[in-house]
């Protein structure tokens, strides 16, 4: 440990723009069940950059300071800031989670038991050279992890596992999933493949559905083709599909999945009702990669519902022994069902480069990007 510390904090200040900039503070002391982990590695995930951007219109972002410590300005519209005013003035500091050593604990038996091990770590702030944490937050990794590998092992693996655990607390027995070929989508299809369950993953390129057919998904369907609708249908008949999640969010997908699965029930019905099939249809929205508004195009009946999904809103409905066992298998499967794969590993002050945000802002499939703070 040294005496330096420095987070990554994204600031609205009064005058209706956004500071991004890297802060020095003070290093943490632990109390009796912290440990100080030294953070080698943190993802970018897209609940991170909602913390990171803000309602900033990013297009307008521009970089000053210096080359070690970057300070990016944007705008924020001024219809935004009503809704950020509890963030006004306060340097927030960003990263959900990551990975790394502990390089000191408290007096607890459990914080000690973590002393000089690799775990890895939710909570806020991870964006940083030395992070602060309860036990409760540590998910100690097999021998032979390494901090990379293990840096996302909360916001990905518990979201895929929480998604087949909400399918089938509520009575569903197969799973629609949009943007299917991301790090998250690749780890729901393992996921269900080890599992039974059946998959329907929506994706947008053809090489898309290649990666997803390889890597043994039963299951793909393209957006973009002619026939999309049609195939969506014609796999919902076959696995008997009624729950979706979807990161896109905005547009008109969500009204789509509920269509063809009203479609799928109304086969079986023997007289028509304008009230449509009795067979419940639920679309969970987890995302917002379309920020535009949501279309619904009544065609579906009355036997549905459209939700928003938060990932701790979710596990808080499964019980602590469920959440318990998902930790458990998180960090057995790590390197295998949970895997994560990045293409661009940046340092505290690379992520505030312009062409690094250029990159990272696109939240572009197959695209991740891993920050490494001792970099």
């Amino acid at each position: 440990m040294t005496d330096t510390n420095i987070q990554l904090t994204s600031t609205i200040n009064e005058d209706n723009t956004l500071t991004l900039a890297l802060q020095h503070i003070d290093m943490p002391q632990p109390g009796a069940d912290e440990v100080i982990i030294r953070i080698e590695a943190a993802p970018l995930n897209p609940s991170d950059l909602g913390v990171l951007f803000s309602a900033a219109d990013m297009s307008t972002a521009t970089q000053s300071g210096t080359q070690e410590n970057p300070i990016i300005t944007a705008d924020v519209p001024v219809q935004a800031m009503p809704s950020l005013k509890t963030r006004v003035g306060k340097a927030t500091p960003v990263g959900n989670e990551g990975a790394g050593t502990v390089v000191a604990a408290g007096s607890s038996p459990a914080a000690q038991a973590l002393m000089g091990k690799t775990v890895a770590v939710i909570g806020g702030g991870t964006y940083r050279q030395y992070h602060c944490a309860n036990v409760q937050s540590c998910l100690p990794l097999k021998e032979g992890t390494t901090a990379k590998q293990g840096a996302s092992s909360f916001v990905n693996p518990l979201t895929a596992l929480t998604m087949v655990a909400t399918m089938r607390a509520e009575g569903h027995k197969a799973i629609i999933h949009a943007a299917a070929a991301s790090n998250l989508g690749q780890m729901l299809n393992r996921v269900c493949i080890a599992d039974g369950v059946d998959l329907i993953n929506i994706v947008r390129k053809p090489e898309q559905e290649k990666l997803l057919r390889d890597m043994g998904a039963k299951y793909v369907v393209n957006s973009s083709s002619d026939s999309f609708l049609a195939d969506l249908t014609a796999a919902i008949i076959e696995t008997g599909a009624t729950i979706a999640f979807d990161p896109i969010g905005g547009g008109q997908l969500t009204s789509d999945i509920l269509n063809c699965m009203e479609v799928a029930a109304a086969r079986d019905m023997k007289e028509h009702t304008i009230y449509g099939s009795d067979t419940f249809k639920q679309v969970y929205i987890y995302g917002a990669l379309n920020r535009g508004p949501i279309t619904l195009n009544r065609d579906f009946g009355f036997a549905w519902a459209v939700n928003g999904f938060l990932l701790f809103n979710a596990l808080g409905k499964l019980g602590t022994e469920t959440v318990v066992a998902m930790r458990k298998r998180v960090a057995e499967e790590i390197t295998t069902t949970f895997a994560s794969h990045y293409t661009h590993e940046v340092s505290l002050a690379e992520a505030l480069q312009l062409q690094s945000i250029a990159g990272y802002s696109k939240q572009a499939t197959g695209e991740k990007y891993l920050i490494t703070p001792q970099k």
